[in-house]
């Protein structure tokens, strides 16, 4: 069987690649437009049930940063006794913490 010719395109969202005169002119003419002209009967409202069911992104990692940190040594004891995952039992308790503080303010 022969090999056909691939070609893949990689997309980095940090360097988008320009837009073409015809995708301008599309965004030139949307900008231009008001809210209320904007036909938007075709898009549910999203309930309060949607927002219950929501779940975060299954895919989303967010980047790992390797630092040192002095923690006690009865935290670090306490942490360590359930085995493997330590850091990662200390980065879900530093987050829940975050998520806490962030939405009390």
């Amino acid at each position: 069987m022969k090999k056909k010719n691939i070609v893949t395109y990689e997309f980095d969202p940090r360097d988008p690649p320009p837009l073409t005169v015809a995708q301008r002119t599309e965004v030139e003419a949307l900008e231009s437009l008001s809210e209320d002209s904007i036909d938007t009967s075709d898009i549910p409202p999203l309930s309060d049930r949607f927002w219950k069911n929501a779940v975060r992104n299954p895919f989303y990692r967010p980047l790992k940063s390797q630092l040192t940190v002095r923690v006690d040594s009865d935290v670090l004891a306490w942490l360590r006794s359930a085995g493997r995952g330590y850091q990662t039992k200390l980065n879900t308790i530093l987050r829940e913490a975050m998520v806490r503080d962030v939405t009390k303010r």
